[in-house]
């Protein structure tokens, strides 16, 4: 089971007095940090990893502060956990971890939750599903349109490119935040992955930070829970709300597995996305989970062996990581509850184990 560890907290999950870092990772002693057993659930994982980083290898040196991060260091961790097995405490000889310095530089991250939507659609528009996934134009000249040009002004209409219609277009949007939904077509029983094919290359605007900061609304609960009732409440407010975001998702139907950006299927609670720049896809992380009671009141931290098989467009610097919850409402659910800071260590291989 993973173990836990109960440091003197505000209630967002950053610890009181936390030191300020020198760099972006420093070296810490991992025989000073719990170190979760390893499950049959987390070997699985592991497996899919040395599959990623076969496929996805990282092909250049990556050196962030004191942490010099190799293709070859990072199948070598993922070894070691293996090998290991059951035996955490034989793995965690082998190893070594650098903590992150977070968003702060007093190493707190931010952890979001995501997940896979699963939606009812049809193929063919109605009354009630009639509102467009769009798979990506293969030739378009100049940038390609706006969520407020595509949604709003209907820049894409008569072009062909509808590949299911949805009944709800707050569902429609958060599919893109999260980037794929299990699909159910209604009309004839089929069921696909709806898969991320690419952007409009569009930057990101939060509607949470727009509602909470400059809608003048006076909006508390941001999760999608929230924002679904919002507008279901106010109709009037959707388009002002969701067309805040000129970011819009293209969209491909495929019979498989929910997979990541690594290209190897998601496991929930374990797989997270990351920003690249700061944590490979392939690396393994020791990581703090704020853990929170019903209320999604921040109780604690637990430590667990998270890995890097995914991105996002929301994810950016060493300060945010994405922890993939799961498909369907209760994967909604964990992933809206999900918005308290946490600590983050990168494992790597002793020097003397090379």
């Amino acid at each position: 089971m993973p173990s836990e560890q109960y440091y003197d907290i505000y209630r967002s999950g950053k610890r009181k007095h936390a030191q300020t870092f020198k760099e972006i990772y420093e070296p810490v002693f991992l025989d000073t940090l719990p170190f979760p057993t390893l499950n049959s659930t987390l070997i699985a994982a592991l497996e899919n990893q040395l599959e990623l980083l076969d496929i996805k290898p990282l092909k250049q040196t990556l050196a962030q502060g004191a942490a010099v991060i190799t293709n070859e260091k990072l199948k070598e961790v993922v070894q070691i956990l293996l090998d290991a097995g059951y035996n955490s405490s034989q793995a965690k000889e082998q190893l070594e971890a650098y903590q992150v310095w977070g968003g702060d530089k007093k190493g707190h991250v931010k952890f979001t939750g995501y997940y896979t939507p699963t939606l009812q659609v049809r193929h063919e528009p109605d009354s009630t599903y009639r509102y467009p996934f769009y798979r990506k134009p293969d030739s378009w000249e100049g940038p390609l349109p706006t969520r407020r040009q595509i949604d709003g002004e209907g820049a894409l209409d008569s072009l062909g490119l509808e590949i299911a219609y949805a009944a709800d277009p707050v569902d429609v949007y958060y599919t893109h935040l999260q980037g794929s939904a299990m699909v159910e077509f209604v009309d004839t029983k089929e069921a696909y992955l709806l898969v991320y094919e690419g952007s409009n290359k569009m930057p990101y605007k939060s509607i949470e930070y727009y509602l909470t900061n400059e809608s003048g609304l006076g909006v508390e609960d941001v999760s999608i829970y929230g924002i679904k009732r919002l507008i279901r409440q106010q109709p009037h407010l959707r388009d002002s709300v969701l067309l805040i975001n000129p970011s819009y998702s293209f969209f491909q139907l495929k019979k498989q597995a929910v997979i990541g950006a690594g290209q190897v299927p998601l496991t929930p609670e374990i797989s997270v996305a990351v920003d690249k720049r700061y944590f490979p896809l392939g690396a393994t992380l020791l990581v703090a989970v704020p853990v929170f009671d019903k209320k999604g009141e921040m109780l604690h931290h637990e430590f667990r062996i998270m890995l890097a098989q995914d991105v996002g467009g929301a994810i950016r610097g060493p300060g945010h990581i994405d922890i993939y919850s799961g498909t369907g409402q209760e994967g909604q659910r964990m992933a809206g509850n999900r918005m308290h800071y946490g600590m983050v260590w990168l494992l790597l291989p002793k020097s003397n184990s090379n």
